[in-house]
């Protein structure tokens, strides 16, 4: 009985005190506590964000709108490829504008440059206060290139194809025109499927059997590419390289090292006894075929002439 009735005792005193936690009274002073909790996050955040806007402000003023970080110069190392205007139209700078030089993405504007096929490598940094320093690698050229189609463009002249060692082609740069002037030429048969690709590595393999030759070439004689005027392969097992003087020499593909030896002793025995070969066939080991010019004032007058001769 005791038991029975303790029970709506115990019911009745809980709703008196949820009554009373639930009042609007209780309920108005918890929600004056959590706008008072709310207010001071709201002026600590504000607080916060004042003082990142004064930083940010500051370095502003110190920095970015200060003139004496104004980009006032741009050095760059003496290179064959592009000048400090060069580099600043391929970084997309207005000089006239006269940028910060913080504001400048150095990594952004070396990687421009290594775009241009005519730039090997590129490396830029800030120098505080006002000058932006550019060092590039230009691609040293071995040869001009072009292919055998009728409307090929003009070569040896700024704008046309140069090729390097690694087998990528570029424009050439004005101000290496002149050193490349007098480079060979490699002539390419004209493809639909593999044209000429700036900026890229070749692939063709008559243009790494004509680079190989000329490696050989340059190996037997430092300054082989003086006086080869030019180098084509004309079927699937030979190359053909003319002299400045018009020579017209067959090599093969394989053993070129023997074959450029073989030239430059018959070239040295004709300049001795003072005339001029016509055509001659490096590949047998023994008894090379060689066939002599007949005119041979004419012949000598022509090692100026920067185009291949033809074949009489």
């Amino acid at each position: 009985m005791k038991c029975r009735t303790s029970m709506p005792r115990h019911q009745t005193r809980q709703s008196v005190l949820n009554v009373r936690v639930m009042s609007p009274r209780i309920a108005w002073f918890g929600f004056l506590k959590l706008v008072g909790k709310l207010a001071k996050l709201t002026c600590l955040a504000a607080l916060i964000a004042a003082c990142f806007w004064g930083v940010w402000w500051g370095v502003q003023r110190a920095f970015y709108q200060n003139p004496d970080f104004r980009l006032q110069v741009i050095t760059l190392n003496a290179n064959s490829a592009i000048d400090e205007l060069g580099v600043a139209a391929a970084a997309n700078i207005d000089l006239n504008a006269t940028p910060n030089l913080l504001a400048l993405d150095v990594e952004s504007i070396a990687r421009k440059l290594r775009n241009l096929p005519e730039i090997a490598d590129a490396r830029v940094e800030r120098h505080l206060p006002s000058t932006l320093a550019v060092t590039v690698t230009a691609r040293s050229p071995q040869a001009w290139l072009t292919d055998s189609s009728p409307n090929r463009a003009q070569t040896r002249v700024a704008g046309a194809m140069l090729v390097d060692h690694s087998a990528i082609a570029y424009p050439c740069p004005a101000h290496q025109l002149e050193s490349a002037s007098s480079l060979p030429l490699i002539i390419l048969p004209p493809s639909n499927d593999a044209p000429i690709h700036t900026g890229i590595t070749m692939t063709q393999p008559e243009l790494r059997h004509c680079l190989l030759l000329l490696d050989a070439a340059r190996d037997a004689d430092p300054d082989a590419l003086q006086w080869i005027e030019s180098v084509q392969q004309i079927n699937a097992w030979s190359i053909q390289l003319v002299t400045r003087q018009g020579t017209v020499a067959t090599f093969g593909l394989s053993d070129q090292a023997r074959q450029m030896e073989n030239l430059r002793i018959a070239l040295g025995n004709a300049g001795e006894k003072s005339y001029l070969i016509d055509t001659i066939n490096l590949i047998p080991k023994y008894n090379i075929p060689i066939t002599l010019c007949k005119d041979t004032p004419a012949s000598r007058n022509r090692q100026n002439d920067p185009t291949p001769p033809k074949r009489r």
